[in-house]
């Protein structure tokens, strides 16, 4: 199994280019010396998440009876609808945060580690469940280049402007539209090849 390939598509999953400017609105709301420690405790938080549904994947699909096949379709399905979000942007993806300072959710949850990541991990573990460990290095990998980019993503953000943010964003989405396809078309071949006598 190559790691790189697998990094490189739940890097562009993570999206972190993209949520910069949503994690710098979000945090605009929290005191400035708790920023920073809030950003770093909400992408650990991601992280535990990720690597948890990475050793339990196997579990879960058995336990709900879902075959690969199906993973597979429904992931390509998702990653899909992620990436035409990420090309054609919504106005609003997070309406009204508050003035609470986040925990969980919106950053961690599912900015980070939402479903399109998720299925991805859980595709993968149950492709190679031999090689949980090769993954979770792939996971950890894609996870930490995403946060090294949050974390300097207030001089990012000066530096390319909001319109160089959605230049990036719409061309990882394009980038992930042509891995979404490929997966949906593997899950088709597999479940046609499987179902035939």
């Amino acid at each position: 199994m190559n790691l790189l390939p697998l990094a490189v598509t739940l890097f562009l999953v993570l999206d972190p280019f993209g949520n910069a400017a949503i994690f710098h609105a979000v945090l605009s709301k929290v005191p400035e010396h708790r920023r920073r420690p809030v950003l770093i405790r909400e992408l650990l938080f991601a992280l535990l998440i990720l690597l948890g549904f990475l050793l339990a994947g196997k579990h879960l699909l058995g336990f709900l009876g879902v075959r690969p096949e199906a993973l597979s379709i429904s992931g390509g399905i998702l990653l899909f609808l992620i990436a035409l979000g990420m090309v054609f942007p919504a106005r609003s993806v997070l309406g009204e945060t508050g003035d609470e300072e986040p925990f969980i959710v919106p950053l961690a949850v599912p900015m980070m580690a939402g479903p399109s990541s998720i299925a991805l991990i859980l595709l993968t573990a149950s492709k190679y469940p031999g090689e949980i460990g090769a993954i979770a290095l792939a996971v950890t990998g894609a996870w930490l280049a995403s946060a090294v980019i949050l974390l300097l993503s207030p001089a990012l953000l000066r530096l390319v402007g909001s319109k160089g943010t959605r230049a990036l964003e719409r061309l990882m989405g394009l980038l992930l539209i042509l891995v979404a396809v490929q997966m949906f078309l593997d899950g088709v071949s597999n479940y046609s090849a499987s179902s035939t006598p």
